[in-house]
């Protein structure tokens, strides 16, 4: 069931951020799913160094830390992308 979840965050959690960053033209499911799951990831580290909670399950919080990490993901891309 966690794998569900993880899909459905990742899904919502890539697709914000695609539109937060303006890639989402760009970006289909799968890719939003990918990002979403990375974003995740990477929100949930820089949350613990800044002393609070990361991915802590199915819920608000959690959505948000994934959507946090997915746009910093999109940006480093972005970055990486316009300097090639």
């Amino acid at each position: 069931m966690w794998i569900i979840g993880w899909l459905i965050i990742g899904a919502v959690a890539g697709w914000i951020a695609s539109k937060i960053t303006g890639n989402d033209s760009r970006m289909g499911p799968v890719a939003n799913i990918v990002v979403g799951i990375i974003g995740a990831f990477i929100g949930g580290i820089i949350m613990s160094l800044l002393g609070g909670s990361g991915f802590t399950g199915f819920n608000l919080w959690s959505l948000i830390v994934a959507i946090v990490g997915a746009v910093i993901l999109l940006w480093i891309v972005n970055a990486i992308r316009r300097n090639h």
